[in-house]
């Protein structure tokens, strides 16, 4: 059964080498309503044949029943029928259009790109390929999970999207690769929307998102937008730099008009409206996959081989090596299996301060781990203090220092009392250990063994002598 925590939808069994969707439509019609009846029908349809190693009849036909509700489960996940075995009004689209089978996959492939997670998938894959990395089953978990989409261990989830999506033309046959092309006409918009559109601010995207479902496509005031975005969306807008924070970028970026009021004694409100670009049905889609994904700032990072994000990390402008570092961060610790968590909390979560990267793993026991990066010449006393307090409000139970620089004599004893007197773990990586991991990247678990033992070290137990 399709894990509830899945960010693409079980697909096991519905594969179009398995199923006809032109013959699986009719079958639904002719029992809408009737789950045990469907079921019946899958099965004698599809999976009557399967199994046939399996010499006690029952349990033949117990696994081939199996398989069948596979399929009901999957056209569900895949928003075909609900729970009681009726079309969605997807699904009656879908049966509208069994006469023509170009027309009935792409309108699945668009279903699945707007609505199943398909774009971020998609996406990923471009990634990927701009990255040079491999791409299977297991990278692909790695990847999708670095960008906020995960799916349950061994499950079949991306293999059958990729499968629906091939019977359009968006992907290949043979392969992972994408058909750009093929991509645009059936999505109805650019491809490289998505990617813009994951490098808006949180600001940007409520915004924009209100501005496209009021469905007007005249000037409105850029004031009530923002009422309707902080109402609807739970964000708050600044009051003075809204142009500078949020218009800008949208109409850089060719989704919003925005021109000033005239007239009158003090600030006024601009007036914005839509371009062609900014579609609701398919903006809003797309930004509802990247709601919960890491921060736009990393994603640009992510596209690039490790060898490039540690030469930007030299960049003479310090906004871009730090970022790089952060990046680099973010690779070595998904290199070690750590869940990514989130980017640069803030506020009550952390108390007002902020934390570059946030992962934890529950493998064996749960630990949460808590990343800053210092794109600075030295890691002073006070940098570790505030990492250490801000273990309280995240939970955490290791800390690791990352920097371009040194780490400071005070810093180190800081952390080694710090490590002494509580349960906490200090890692430090410096410039030494990241020209190192950058030059052969298993120093990395070198390191982390180094800082492991350091802290061992610092932890030992005295318990006495046993009484006798």
């Amino acid at each position: 059964m399709a894990a509830s925590t899945s960010d693409l939808p079980f697909g096991s069994e519905f594969s179009p080498s398995v199923i006809d969707l032109t013959d699986l439509l009719d079958i639904i019609q002719l029992h809408q309503g009737d789950n045990v009846g469907l079921e019946d029908a899958i099965w004698t349809e599809y999976f009557t044949g399967h199994s046939k190693k399996e010499s006690d009849p029952k349990k033949r036909e117990y696994n081939q029943r199996k398989l069948a509700n596979n399929v009901n489960l999957s056209i569900r996940a895949y928003g075909i029928v609900d729970t009681s075995a009726k079309f969605t009004a997807f699904g009656t689209e879908l049966y509208s259009l069994r006469g023509d089978p170009a027309q009935l996959y792409a309108a699945l492939a668009r279903h699945i790109l707007l609505n199943l997670n398909g774009m971020g998938f998609v996406q990923c894959l471009l990634d990927m390929v701009a990255a040079g990395q491999e791409i299977n089953l297991d990278s692909l978990r790695q990847s999708l999970g670095e960008r906020g989409i995960h799916f349950p261990k061994g499950g079949k989830h991306p293999s059958m999207m990729r499968l629906w999506l091939a019977k359009a033309g968006v992907i290949s046959e043979n392969g992972w690769q994408v058909n750009s092309i093929r991509l645009r006409t059936v999505l109805g918009t650019d491809p490289e929307d998505f990617p813009t559109l994951a490098a808006l601010s949180s600001l940007q995207r409520a915004f924009l998102l209100a501005l496209a479902n009021t469905g007007i496509k005249t000037d409105q005031s850029s004031k009530a937008i923002v009422t309707i975005a902080e109402a609807t969306y739970g964000v708050r807008f600044p009051d003075k730099s809204l142009p500078k924070d949020v218009l800008n970028g949208l109409v850089a970026a060719g989704f919003i008009e925005a021109k000033k009021t005239t007239g009158g004694r003090g600030a006024k409100p601009f007036l914005v409206k839509p371009t062609a670009k900014l579609e609701a049905d398919i903006v809003g889609p797309l930004l509802e996959q990247l709601k919960d994904r890491i921060s736009p700032r990393l994603l640009a990072l992510l596209k690039k081989p490790l060898s490039e994000i540690v030469t930007e990390i030299d960049s003479t402008d310090r906004y871009i090596g730090g970022l790089a570092l952060e990046a680099l961060a973010f690779k070595l610790m998904r290199t070690l299996g750590m869940d990514y968590v989130s980017t640069r909390l803030r506020a009550s979560s952390t108390g007002g301060a902020e934390v570059d990267l946030v992962f934890q793993s529950s493998r064996l026991v749960f630990s949460r781990w808590q990343i800053q990066c210092k794109n600075t010449a030295r890691v002073s006393l006070d940098d570790v203090a505030k990492e250490v307090g801000l273990t309280h409000f995240l939970k955490s139970n290791v800390i690791v220092m990352v920097t371009t620089g040194t780490i400071g004599l005070e810093a180190r004893r800081f952390a080694n009392k710090t490590m002494s007197d509580s349960n906490l773990a200090i890692v430090m990586l410096d410039s030494a250990d990241l020209k190192a991991i950058a030059a052969s990247p298993a120093h990395l678990v070198e390191a982390f063994q180094r800082e492991a033992e350091h802290a061992m070290s610092l932890k030992k137990m005295d318990l006495g002598a046993e009484e006798k």
